[in-house]
């Protein structure tokens, strides 16, 4: 069984004294066979968070269980919300400096768990205690809160895909522009319309595409959808999933040196009617990617919205494609090709032209690097960890955000051919991809000659842990600003995208039944699971995959 384990789990020396380290841990395994399991499951599983030479999104494990007790990982994997709330000191530390807490995976046998533990401790060598040599406190000043609440009301619920968190793994509502028909997705299961707010299932691509696979705690499943701006008439949407590693051969690929995870595909769906509730029709596989990992994916899809008949960005097929886990894989010449590959970047290709490499798409001859020598005609703009959300403002500007490592979160102004700083930047700070990318330090002088492209809004994880946009107001209180906020915890956010250069962030609040909440208190749960959408009558929602719920904002 793979599970996602051990998004955080260490503890500070301090914690122990010296006299009983050779005790702990005496009990695990070094059945060879066991041992042997429990790699396995932590390649598949830990290893996009973990490794045993650094600490990343979640900590160094080497030498964990010879310094924490056996029964306090085992009871921290099965419930960590329970542990937490207990006030247990060790548990504590750990949220505070890793800024997320895990799910529990009660559904985790004793065999495997023995098995996990069995494979940690055949690494001996204690984490590293030396303070940090980069900056501890990148970006020192506090967001100021604005005092604003915005309405919220309950608009709609999704069948449960699952029985605990998260109850339904939607990422993108979006409608339709022609019918104004609205849509949003549940990873693990497809494709719903909502009607009047109840969920209709569309897609059902599952049954479609059988070996899709999405798991808890993995950015899996049917991660993004959009239409292409003449549905109504060619009835032609495209997906993006994923399949297990091998599923089939991959258009993109790496060295058989790195392990294939996972593969990214993005299938081009055609309905026979395009005013069927439910869909019938033919599909097109237009190309497949190989990624080490199960994170930083394939998380956008998307056309231009401004785009009309007759300019040369109408119809074409925005891919927002992060690095796969290569730079934590030790990979990071691949996600720093300069547009040599296609990995951690933004993609925009023809999906009626012919004239890829697999000749399944085309490559439009206005790409940056179209045609030229040992460059992937596909890139459009390149240097991003995870660029999950890709968005155009009333101006026409193009944007994206993009998750950081563990120190930066992005928003980032998008222009064609400019390289925004992964995996040798993180935000307006250096890091190094060959070494211990948790620590950044502070850009050189002249680092603004090396050709990289800086955020326009940056913010370090004492603020938020993983960025995700919204849309600007159109309406209430916040009419005309662009919302944002962190997918874990639900803190929101605003700025004016007409500052461009010197974008102003405060945070702003909602409230629920007439009380002032936070969403963590809206959901009753720490993981708010954070996404926005909007309908064809610009209304903007706030959904929640822990409860599978979507609700309103009020004008």
């Amino acid at each position: 069984m793979n599970k996602s384990l051990l998004p955080v789990l260490l503890v500070a020396l301090s914690f122990f004294s010296c006299t009983k380290q050779n005790e702990i841990g005496a009990e695990i395994s070094t059945n060879s066979e066991q041992i042997q399991l429990g790699k396995s499951l932590f390649e598949a599983s830990c290893s996009t968070c973990h490794s045993f030479d650094q600490h990343g999104i979640g900590p160094n494990l080497s030498g964990v269980t010879h310094n924490v007790e056996t029964n306090w990982i085992k009871n921290f994997i099965k419930d960590p919300s329970k542990v937490i709330a207990s006030g247990d000191p060790r548990a504590v530390s750990l949220v505070e400096k890793y800024k997320t807490h895990m799910p529990s995976f009660a559904g985790l046998s004793e065999q495997e768990l023995d098995d996990v533990l069995s494979y940690l401790h055949t690494f001996e060598t204690l984490p590293d205690t030396i303070v940090l040599v980069g900056l501890k406190d990148p970006i020192p000043d506090s967001i100021a809160d604005s005092g604003i609440y915005l309405e919220i009301e309950f608009f709609a619920q999704l069948p449960a895909s699952d029985s605990k968190a998260p109850m339904a793994k939607m990422t993108k509502m979006e409608a339709e522009r022609n019918s104004g028909r609205l849509f949003i997705n549940d990873q693990r299961v497809g494709l719903y319309e909502l009607i009047n707010g109840n969920p209709n299932l569309y897609l059902p691509i599952t049954e479609l595409k059988p070996d899709l696979v999405s798991k808890p705690g993995w950015a899996t499943g049917l991660a993004s959808f959009t239409f292409h701006p003449e549905f109504d008439q060619n009835g032609t949407f495209f997906t993006s999933h994923t399949e297990p590693g091998g599923s089939q051969s991959a258009d993109y690929g790496y060295s058989d040196t790195i392990p294939v995870f996972m593969q990214w595909v993005v299938t081009e769906w055609k309905a026979n009617n395009p005013n069927a509730p439910v869909f019938a029709g033919s599909e097109k596989e237009l190309l497949r990617i190989d990624i080490p990992s199960q994170a930083h994916g394939m998380q956008e899809l998307t056309f231009n919205p401004h785009a009309t008949k007759g300019d040369e960005d109408y119809g074409l097929l925005y891919i927002g494609f992060g690095d796969g886990g290569l730079t934590e894989k030790r990979a990071a010449y691949l996600s720093d090709s300069k547009g040599a590959k296609i990995y951690s970047s933004i993609l925009r290709i023809d999906p009626k032209g012919t004239n890829s490499p697999n000749g399944k798409y085309g490559i439009p001859t206005s790409n940056p690097f179209a045609g030229v020598n040992g460059k992937a005609g596909e890139v459009y703009a390149y240097g991003f960890r995870n660029p999950n959300r890709i968005f155009w403002d009333r101006a026409g500007n193009m944007f994206a955000t993009d998750i950081g490592q563990h120190s930066v979160e992005e928003l980032n102004k998008i222009e064609p051919g400019k390289f925004y700083g992964w995996p040798i930047r993180e935000g307006r700070f250096i890091i190094n991809p060959h070494g211990n990318f948790r620590d950044v330090f502070e850009l050189q002088t002249g680092d603004e000659n090396l050709g990289i492209t800086y955020p326009e809004i940056q913010l370090d994880h004492d603020e938020l842990a993983a960025i995700f946009a919204g849309y600007e107001m159109p309406y209430g209180e916040l009419k005309g600003k662009f919302i944002f906020g962190d997918i874990l915890s639900g803190r929101l956010f605003f700025s004016d995208l007409k500052d461009l250069g010197n974008m102003q962030v405060q945070s702003w609040g909602v409230m629920f039944e007439g009380n002032i909440m936070t969403l963590r208190e809206v959901v009753k749960n720490d993981r708010v699971d954070l996404k926005f959408g909007k309908d064809a009558q610009n209304n903007i929602y706030i959904m929640c995959k822990t409860e599978g719920k979507i609700y309103k904002i009020k004008e």
